[in-house]
């Protein structure tokens, strides 16, 4: 199926914390974007809200359940073969156990590292305000 190219779809992501660091996942050999980093989350379902579909994107990809602290502006990325709303929310863990399901591996940075990674491009246009609200938040 070929997108059009005024079709936006919106996806979420959610920018974990936990002590002071930041949960980012890299993307498998399977995904688009591969062997490249980004924050976990997905694409909004019909009918669903940008903070029920972070809720559940992480529920299924890391079998954690989150709070929502913030929404961050968000941002619009024209990949080849498609445009994405990247949709970023501040979160925090409340309950479950870490298990990575789709990603090839998840890893808890300081926010000063977090520019170091191989960002998928969506991600890294958000990098900056994320490092700025961590730091203010820590």
């Amino acid at each position: 199926m070929i997108s059009t190219t005024n079709e936006v779809r919106q996806v979420t992501c959610a920018i974990i914390i936990d002590n002071g660091k930041i949960l980012a996942a890299l993307r498998s050999r399977q995904m688009s974007e591969s062997w490249k980093w980004e924050f976990p989350g997905g694409k909004i379902d019909d009918g669903e809200t940008a903070e029920e579909c972070i809720k559940r994107e992480i529920t299924e990809e890391l079998a954690l359940n989150i709070s929502i602290t913030e929404r961050l502006t968000s941002v619009i990325h024209t990949y080849p073969s498609k445009t994405i709303e990247l949709i970023p929310f501040i979160c925090t863990i409340n309950g479950g156990t870490l298990h990575v399901v789709e990603h090839e591996k998840v890893s808890w940075f300081e926010p000063e590292k977090l520019k170091s990674l191989n960002w998928a491009e969506a991600d890294l246009r958000i990098i900056d305000k994320v490092i700025e609200k961590v730091q203010v938040k820590v």
